[in-house]
């Protein structure tokens, strides 16, 4: 099992073996902090009562450990696995990860008590999967592991599917596979060495996002605008530098965007050297952001690395993206995604990143332009509304985008985008929503009727489809933001992150999703986070304090690639493959006459279906790779 993991951990690996208890905890070792023999796991607790297998990093290890030192511990190596069992033995798990800054996946083994506990970071930036085989309780950072097991015998879960053709992903708990499930962020599952097979005990809460969204918006912050600011840069730059704290080589992702900018100024801000920073540069211009990132690297004096990627360079990496994401996936930005993860990692052991930024401090355009559109359609009524969206809808985006191309000149500037057309068929699809939740979760949903796809499927509920589990926020945009947080962020951004820098064996950071960081962002007022139409209004002007405005104030874009032209141009004859009539009838999952419409209506170039698409071609391509 572990031996699948290799790619996680090249450095190192281990085993440990509990015959009495019929338990075994296997590691992987990507050596980052002490890269001497002392961080090897799994660990055992000085007392030997607590044995430790576990992927990520706790940044706070320093602080942590100083408090153990003051009660009489005393430790053989200086990694962080240390500390945290130790803490462990010295608070108990739940006191342990309350006091960890940190992201990580764990299974801790009490000798004693005879209980196994396996733990997921607050934001759920690293995975844990585990279920019952049998009489084989199975657990693991990746699928691939549970499938190196004799017992695991692999059952499609189409519920689950169905979720993944509403999200581009399989959102936790659930899993593509019957029998197991994903943990969920900032819990933990309890096995006594009594517990039947086939049982699931009920995750535990150590922390809750719910908790922080409700607290922090009956203390909200006050006073000066340029005080709160500075109590931001305060707590945002601390997170940034106990995240910088590594024994092998470290740079950051640069995009050229608001908060990978701002991460990698105050990475400089407190380095005494030059940060290493990466982008790759495309020769597409509509998604190249390598000039943008140039820019806002000289301006900071980074060694900046910029990495061409020809479309043949992003292309090579799609027959391995079912095996690097290992459950069907379909997040596109996937592709860059894992070729700048590949190239990074030639240089540097460890990168950090911008993501949680939007998700936290109001980014996404639908926080901007959501509640203001709402107010202006709901009077419309909804006949009507439905009409233009049908209207609308039927324009192909193609000749959308030329239309605003040529009044482009005429346009503000808060219009140019790229891909308007596909832009505007997202509003064409929520014109019809009865309400502004509706709304939102059109504009979260790949597929709206993914039981119509899936053959046999009944769709399960999800914190989007469940109001009774929602905060109580009074502000709406926030209850999206809250949404997105609990759901996009861990089981599509995260992922994606996760996956496809650990298959290049680089670690990934994320600043922004510091606790504490969080914590703050939901006591900001909602006007520092989206005023007049722009969102992250705080990060910008914490940003324009290290980077001229003019450099990094552009209309957002996301990280992607042409996939749509490369669907109907060097894709199209792999595409054809998987999305032939005779394979899906024969395979008996997906309903075929739904696939081959899309794929005949984006080959016409009338529609633009390359994201419905490739959530049919990932699920395929999964399909190949591990015969489900």
């Amino acid at each position: 099992m572990t031996d699948t993991l290799r790619h996680r951990g090249p450095d190192d690996a281990g085993a440990f073996v509990e015959e009495s208890a019929a338990l075994a905890l296997g590691s992987r070792r990507l050596a980052v902090i002490d890269l001497s023999s002392h961080g090897h796991q799994p660990m055992a607790s000085s007392e030997d009562r607590y044995v430790i297998a576990y992927n990520g990093e706790i940044y706070n290890f320093l602080e942590i450990r100083a408090e153990l030192e003051d009660a009489g511990e005393r430790f053989r190596g200086s990694s962080d696995t240390e500390v945290l069992v130790n803490a462990v033995q010295c608070w108990g798990l739940h006191d342990a990860l309350v006091r960890c800054n940190g992201m990580f996946a764990l299974a801790v083994w009490d000798r004693r008590e005879r209980r196994l506990h396996l733990a997921r970071d607050r934001l759920g930036e690293k995975p844990l999967y585990y279920g019952w085989m049998g009489n084989a309780l199975l657990f693991g950072s990746e699928l691939k592991a549970l499938r190196a097991h004799d017992a695991f015998v692999p059952e499609l879960d189409r519920d689950a599917l169905s979720l993944y053709f509403r999200h581009n992903c399989v959102p936790a708990p659930y899993c593509a596979y019957r029998g197991v499930s994903k943990l969920a962020a900032g819990t933990v599952v309890t096995f006594e060495e009594r517990t039947a097979p086939g049982t699931l005990p009920d995750p535990v809460g150590y922390w809750s996002l719910s908790a922080v969204a409700e607290d922090g918006q009956r203390s909200r912050l006050a006073g000066p605008e340029e005080a709160v600011l500075d109590e931001l840069d305060s707590v945002l730059r601390d997170a940034v530098g106990i995240r910088m704290h590594a024994d092998v080589a470290l740079g950051a992702f640069l995009s050229g965007g608001i908060d990978s900018s701002l991460v990698v100024a105050m990475m400089q801000a407190q380095h005494p050297s030059k940060v290493k920073t990466f982008t790759i540069a495309f020769d597409d211009a509509a998604y190249d952001e390598a000039a943008d990132a140039r820019r806002v690297a000289e301006h900071l004096g980074t060694e900046h690395h910029e990495l061409f990627v020809t479309a043949a360079d992003a292309l090579d990496v799609i027959p391995r993206l079912a095996e690097v994401y290992d459950e069907p996936f379909a997040d596109s930005s996937q592709i860059p995604t894992a070729v700048l993860a590949k190239l990074t990692r030639s240089y540097v052991t460890v990168a950090l990143s911008g993501d949680g930024g939007d998700e936290l401090f109001g980014g996404y355009n639908r926080y901007a332009w959501g509640e203001r559109f709402w107010r202006r359609v709901e009077p419309i009524p909804r006949p009507l509304r439905g009409w233009v969206g049908a209207a609308l809808g039927a324009v192909p985006p193609v000749w959308l985008d030329r239309a605003m191309t040529r009044a482009g000149p005429l346009l503000p500037r808060s219009l140019d985008v790229r891909t308007p057309g596909t832009k505007l068929h997202k509003i064409a699809r929520v014109l019809p929503a009865a309400d502004l939740h509706e709304t939102y979760l059109t504009l979260a949903s790949h597929e709206w009727d993914p039981g119509g796809l899936v053959l046999g499927a009944t769709e399960p509920p999800t914190p989007l489809s469940t109001p009774g589990r929602w905060p109580r926020l009074t502000e709406p945009v926030e209850l999206m933001m809250y949404l997105d947080a609990v759901t996009y962020l861990p089981d599509d951004i995260l992922t994606k992150v996760d996956r496809a820098t650990m298959a290049a064996s680089l670690e990934g950071r994320m600043p922004f999703l510091d606790h504490r960081v969080a914590a703050m962002a939901w006591r900001l007022p909602l006007g520092m986070k989206v005023r007049n139409g722009t969102g992250k209004w705080a990060l910008r002007r914490l940003l324009h304090r290290y980077v001229p405005a003019a450099l990094v104030e552009r209309p957002k874009a996301g990280f992607g690639v042409p996939l749509g032209a490369w669907l109907r141009g060097p894709l199209r004859a792999w595409a054809e493959d998987l999305l032939g009539a005779a394979r899906l009838e024969r395979d008996g999952v997906l309903s075929a006459e739904p696939v081959r419409r899309m794929w005949r209506q984006h080959l016409s170039g009338r529609h633009d279906r390359q994201y419905e698409l490739w959530d049919v071609l990932m699920f395929q391509a999964w399909t190949d790779a591990w015969g489900s």
